[in-house]
């Protein structure tokens, strides 16, 4: 059974935490630290030295031998530079751990070399890291032995954000100024810091490891670009929920263990729909705390997995034909005295405060879905939205029964005056309590729902970083909190004011709430109708960035410059013309010097079965002259297309604009990999297994 471990004694064991903070720090050190924390006032560098030097006391104590600015570079995944904390032996050639104030507060790692979409020359190489100090520190142990871990800012020589953080905790601010700003004006004077919360659900694809090192498409892009259907696939549904297997249960065990000592919440996990599939949520945290604890689930998920001989894929869809994987974004406004700004009471329609903010939200939607629809944009997630399985790519919001009756009266009368009520739910079996009904039903095919207290922007992808998604929500929610405050700050009567505004709004942006089937055709054709953007992929997407609607608005609030924000237009279409172009090269050495091959041993097998059998008998032999005519078609259109993949994959090369480029690699490249694709999958079902080179979908995903 292994040792039996008790959360509440490791929770946090190995995180510089306010606990930690307060037993260690003097008194006055610790005041200052925390109104930095808290009210972002400056840190000075006497406070920062002591800092320092304890943190490093700690961090030596837990076996950290080197530390490290932790920061999130563009690329979308985290970066770090290991320094130890040995400083030059002294006459006695023995040697002093130091690490300095100024240490902490900055460092200083090449930028060249991390995506800046032009904000940097090659030959820039200066950036900076800055503690960011309301995301605690923490001690990671691995293969290299303990390092502490400082979550950083990333920023230019010349100032310019170069991560996911910076434009994060900007946005931060501008919602946390413009929530107050509301919160006074309905008479609340105690509350002093509003924040975003977020609870990121993370899914993923668990395989053999052996397995997957026979699979070049997999090490090289993360999803396979071939394979055909095994003879059962998620059909049953008797996956989702089903009991977690041994080897899994262990793997889990481990991460838990892992994350819990990170002070990482990991509460929920289960298998997901598709073979192979699992999900892992934490308990909501703050916006940027949560964005780093997310980075640390991926790279923990993937860490364990080697050590239990397994492969975590968390491509959104590493597998056609069953589900891809997502990643729930469940936003939330919280003040630091325990307000959900989110939460409508249990008679919603009475709680004007609530419907303000639940219709400044309807309208953040409305106006920006384009930039929303960005944010959740990146090569993988291409593939999953829109299916069967995750939300259309059409933005919508759901509200359920009882708030769009709320809205409705609004909208028809001009006041709410009853909201629907749960009731029972009667189980209709004498042993089993009758269950208080929640007041709506839940709709797993919107992209952006609310769910009791919160919203959940469910179109986010699982390889993805949760920064941009949550940078994009709080601005244009801080945006439309800061006009509703406009027009309220000069009313002469309030109440009026406030009536007025949650009714204009409502009907206004009716046009965005939709609770009903986001998969249906009819759906399509309705939200053309409403005038609701269909934005089907990510090359399609990121000209949203750079409107002028977009550079108005994240300018006001500080979030982004227009050159920042032309980087990211820049930085995206690379990413996504990069990502295609080594899928494509892979396929072309997979189908050249493996599948190809294969086949051609294959045919020639049976070619000299054919001839053999007629040569000893007269036997009928049309049945394998058939097989073989077909293999060889089969085979004649694969090294057609393989051709064809090769000649537009060059082309594609040639072109130097990025978004022409990217563009050329969707319409043509993709669809030449479909086109060779389409007949490699048939010969697989055809070809005998023990000369097909690589492993088949139903030995990746039942053999775990």
């Amino acid at each position: 059974m292994g040792e039996v471990i008790n959360v509440v004694d490791i929770f946090g064991e190995d995180v510089f935490n306010d606990s930690v903070m307060q037993q260690r720090l003097p008194k006055k050190v610790y005041k200052d630290l925390k109104k930095t924390i808290e009210e972002g006032k400056e840190l000075d560098p006497v406070t920062a030295e002591v800092v320092a030097h304890v943190m490093k006391e700690w961090a030596i104590e837990k076996g950290a031998t080197h530390y490290s600015h932790w920061f999130q570079p563009l690329t979308g995944i985290t970066a770090e530079k290991h320094d130890s904390f040995i400083s030059a032996p002294d006459k006695h050639g023995k040697i002093i751990m130091e690490f300095s104030g100024k240490e902490l507060i900055k460092g200083e790692p090449d930028a060249s070399s991390f995506p800046s979409g032009g904000l940097r020359a090659t030959f820039e190489a200066r950036g900076y890291t800055a503690w960011d100090c309301t995301s605690p520190a923490f001690v990671r142990h691995d293969a290299i032995g303990g390092t502490l871990c400082i979550p950083t800012a990333f920023c230019s020589y010349k100032g310019e954000a170069l991560d996911k953080k910076t434009p994060l905790l900007r946005s931060m601010e501008a919602v946390n100024d413009q929530a107050l700003r509301l919160l006074r004006l309905f008479g609340n004077t105690t509350s002093k810091k509003a924040t975003p919360s977020v609870g990121p659900e993370q899914e993923y694809f668990l395989v053999d490891r052996e397995k997957y090192l026979q699979r070049k498409d997999l090490i090289y892009s993360g999803r396979t670009l071939f394979g055909a259907m095994p003879p059962k696939g998620q059909e049953l549904e008797d996956h989702y929920f089903g009991s977690i297997r041994e080897r899994i249960a262990s793997y889990m065990k481990e991460v838990n263990e892992v994350l819990w000592k990170l002070g990482v919440s990991a509460k929920t996990q289960h298998n997901e729909v598709a073979p192979a599939q699992h999900e892992l949520a934490p308990i909501y945290a703050q916006a940027n705390i949560a964005v780093d604890h997310n980075q640390l689930v991926m790279e923990t998920l993937k860490k364990v997995a080697g050590r239990h001989g397994l492969t975590c894929l968390l491509h959104e869809k590493p597998f056609a034909g069953v589900n891809g994987s997502g990643k729930h974004n469940n936003w939330s406004i919280t003040t630091d005295d325990g307000i959900n700004l989110l939460d409508p009471g249990k008679t919603p329609h009475e709680n004007i405060q609530f419907l303000l903010v639940l219709t400044c939200i309807l309208k953040a939607v409305d106006k920006h879905a384009d930039l929303l629809r960005e944010s959740a944009a990146d090569v993988g997630n291409d593939h999953r939205l829109g299916a069967n399985e995750a939300p259309p790519a059409i933005i919508s919001v759901f509200l359920g029964e009882q708030l769009e009756d709320v809205i409705n009266q609004l909208i028809s009368t001009g006041e709410a005056k009853t909201s629907k009520q749960g009731g029972k739910l009667l189980t209709g079996v004498k042993t089993l309590p009758d269950l208080a009904k929640d007041a709506t039903d839940r709709n797993r095919t919107s992209p952006f729902a609310f769910t009791g207290n919160k919203f959940e922007f469910r179109m986010v992808g699982s390889s993805a970083s949760i920064a941009g998604p949550n940078t994009v929500l709080n601005t244009i929610v801080a945006e439309a909190f800061a006009e509703a405050c406009e027009v309220l700050e000069k009313a002469d009567d309030f109440d009026m004011a406030v009536h007025d505004l949650i009714k204009e709004y409502a009907t206004a942006h009716q046009r965005i709430i939709f609770n009903g089937n986001g998969y249906s055709d009819e759906w399509v054709e309705e939200a053309e109708k409403r005038g609701l953007p269909n934005i089907k992929s990510m090359v399609d997407a990121i000209p949203a960035l750079v409107t002028n609607k977009a550079v108005a608005l994240f300018e006001k609030f500080h979030v982004f410059t227009k050159a920042e924000l032309e980087s990211h237009v820049e930085i995206e279409y690379e990413a996504y013309a990069k990502a295609i172009n080594i899928e494509a090269k892979t396929m072309i050495d997979m189908a050249s010097k493996q599948i190809i091959p294969a086949v051609i041993k294959y045919t020639t097998v049976l070619a000299n079965s054919i001839n053999a059998v007629k040569a000893a008998a007269d036997v009928d032999t049309s049945a394998q002259v058939e097989l073989l005519t077909e293999t060889s078609a089969l085979l004649s259109d694969a090294k057609v297309a393989l051709a064809k993949l090769i000649d537009v994959t060059e082309k594609a090369a040639q072109i130097n604009e990025a978004s022409v480029q990217a563009t050329f690699f969707r319409d043509e490249v993709k669809v030449a990999m479909d086109e060779l694709r389409a007949p490699v999958d048939r010969l697989e079902m055809i070809v005998d297994k023990e000369l097909w080179p690589m492993p088949s979908y139903g030995d990746l995903i039942f053999e775990v």
